[in-house]
């Protein structure tokens, strides 16, 4: 796993500007916790890379594929939804295969830094940490790329779409 997020990291350099392999490899070498997290972001198709640095100082890794990952759509938000879906429901949910995974769904704010540094979900769209507010009136937040920016929707937390699936990451 050290040697596909080592490739990454020097292809992708835009994206940690400043931060050297060093310190990410020292972070992450025999913390086998984050690396079988990393290993599951990876599998199915997110693409994980370093984005730089939390406020706390952890090292923040997330999905940087071009579009959501593909084996990751098609899901509703959380478990309550998907408890809620009698008819047609999906396979999962976002937030328990996020939890299965180890990592955590990106919130608005880390998706929004997602997208100032390049550009994804330009054909797909992905779930984002829901306020508890919003979820407890039966609502999920969603976000995209079109026309040239990034917008934040809302849907009911039970629907979901094909091109629809989530982001994680992954603070060490």
């Amino acid at each position: 796993m050290l040697a596909i997020i080592k490739e990454r990291f020097e292809a992708n350099r835009s994206r940690h500007p400043g931060l050297d392999w060093e310190t990410v490899e020292a972070r992450l070498r025999g913390n086998e916790t984050a690396l079988a997290a990393l290993r599951r972001m990876e599998e199915s198709g997110g693409e994980p890379d370093t984005i730089g640095f939390l406020p706390d100082g952890r090292l923040l890794f997330c999905d940087c594929a071009a579009e959501t990952p593909a084996l990751r759509r098609g899901l509703c938000y959380d478990d309550e939804a998907l408890a809620k879906r009698a008819k047609n429901p999906p396979s999962g949910s976002a937030e328990r295969q996020a939890r299965e995974m180890g990592v955590s769904i990106l919130t608005e704010e880390l998706y929004y830094r997602l997208q100032a540094l390049g550009e994804f979900d330009r054909k797909t769209s992905s779930w984002i940490a829901t306020p508890a507010e919003i979820r407890q009136k039966g609502g999920a937040l969603f976000c995209e790329r079109r026309y040239g920016r990034v917008f934040t929707f809302h849907n009911g937390a039970d629907s979901y779409y094909s091109v629809r699936g989530w982001r994680g990451y992954l603070a060490v």
